[in-house]
């Protein structure tokens, strides 16, 4: 079961998203971190931090864990 990610726009970038799950500490970090490790988007290999990921994506990053972008709720 991968670790739900919510966002609360309709995409992020992978470099935000990175640093939303906390795997990085920073958005400068992102490339280096896309270099030394594979991440798949959806099953693919993507190394591109300027990747725009949508609800429901799912995310793989070898050594780390799964995780899927979802939305936040608002109880308004």
């Amino acid at each position: 079961m991968p670790e739900i990610i919510e966002i609360d726009t309709d995409h992020i970038t992978l470099g935000q998203f990175l640093k939303l799950a906390n795997i990085i500490d920073s958005g400068g970090m992102a490339k280096v971190f896309l270099k030394e490790f594979d991440v798949y988007v959806n099953g693919e290999l993507d190394d591109r931090r300027g990747r725009k990921l949508k609800v429901n994506d799912i995310v793989e990053i070898e050594s780390v864990g799964t995780f899927q972008v979802g939305q936040t709720t608002s109880n308004d």
